[in-house]
């Protein structure tokens, strides 16, 4: 039997993770602890150990009438017994309760709704053990990509949104640019000297710092989908070297004097084409792209959450 003490303390704890996550939540009278709504989302909520209050709220249907409307009402159990199993309701142990406590806390102080998985828990261990088998399945396809440092779960968690997650290679160009030469105007020399790694989105065309010796030759999961680029290799080969020749150009202001009178002369430089080598190869970077009510993307290699979507068409909040 959870002690009254302990129940209340997990009681508060609950409709702490349950605010977080968007529910109007309110007491309700025993054996029952809370009552959770959002949307046309209902939830009862039950704290305890005692397996005769357990076995009664699993086999018992519930409906909340809201504004004369019925709701049939899911069911959720917080208790600390391992071997308690239940058929129809969404159970919490131990660790269900320290990942969303802590999560909530989080979601509170960066202002996100926490997600949560309220699938039952039979149904949830049997979604588990089939997305497991899929990534175990090798895809057959090895193609140059940066690592995935991010798992599905993760991903979702970080989304801030319950939906399903799917993962996405996206196509990018890697680039590394090297500038050499100077030109002498005058006496003022101008040197064009450069050397750095970018990348640029081969569907879209968004361009970002991306240091290619993390780029890894390897096998993708199964499941995963490739996406083809839209933008060819020499185009933006022809835009990398046309935005460095841009970077390196320098209007020069040279002040000269002749008797009484003052002038200035101002001349461009810009570097030649031919001191300009741009290596480029196309990579891929990982992307989780997670679909419910809106639809967010988690790169999968940096954890960064996307302001931007990485495959055009796509709506990102």
């Amino acid at each position: 039997m959870m002690e009254q003490d302990m129940r209340e303390k997990a009681k508060n704890a609950m409709r702490l993770i349950l605010e977080a996550a968007r529910f109007e939540v309110e007491e309700v009278d025993d054996p029952l602890d809370l009552s959770a709504v959002r949307d046309s989302t209902c939830l009862l909520v039950l704290c305890s150990n005692d397996r005769d209050m357990i076995a009664q709220f699993d086999k018992t249907n519930y409906s909340l009438m809201i504004d004369d409307q019925e709701m049939n009402c899911k069911k959720l159990l917080f208790t600390l017994e391992k071997d308690i199993a239940t058929e129809n309701c969404i159970q919490w142990g131990v660790d269900e309760f320290v990942r969303y406590t802590g999560e909530a806390v989080l979601a509170d102080i960066l202002g996100r709704e926490l997600a949560l998985d309220l699938t039952p828990t039979k149904a949830r261990k049997v979604a588990v053990a089939a997305a497991t088998a899929e990534k175990e399945e090798p895809s057959g396809i090895t193609i140059p990509h940066f690592p995935i440092k991010l798992s599905e779960q993760a991903a979702i968690r970080a989304s801030g949104v319950q939906g399903v997650a799917k993962l996405r290679f996206i196509p990018y160009f890697l680039f590394h640019y090297q500038s050499t030469g100077e030109q002498v105007y005058k006496d003022r020399r101008i040197p064009f000297d450069a050397d750095g790694w970018g990348a640029i989105n081969a569907i879209n065309g968004i361009k970002i710092d991306l240091d290619g010796k993390l780029v890894e030759e390897k096998e993708i999961p199964g499941g995963a989908e490739v996406c083809d680029p839209h933008i060819r290799k020499d185009e933006a080969t022809e835009r990398i070297v046309s935005e460095l020749i841009d970077r390196l150009t320098q209007k020069v202001r040279i002040k000269q004097e002749k008797g009484d009178a003052i002038f200035y002369e101002e001349k461009i430089l810009k570097p030649d084409k031919k001191n300009i080598t741009v290596d480029t190869k196309q990579v891929y970077i990982p992307v989780w792209q997670i679909r419910g009510k809106k639809i967010v993307e988690v790169n999968a290699f940096t954890g960064e959450l996307l302001s931007e979507p990485m495959d055009e068409g796509v709506e990102v909040f």
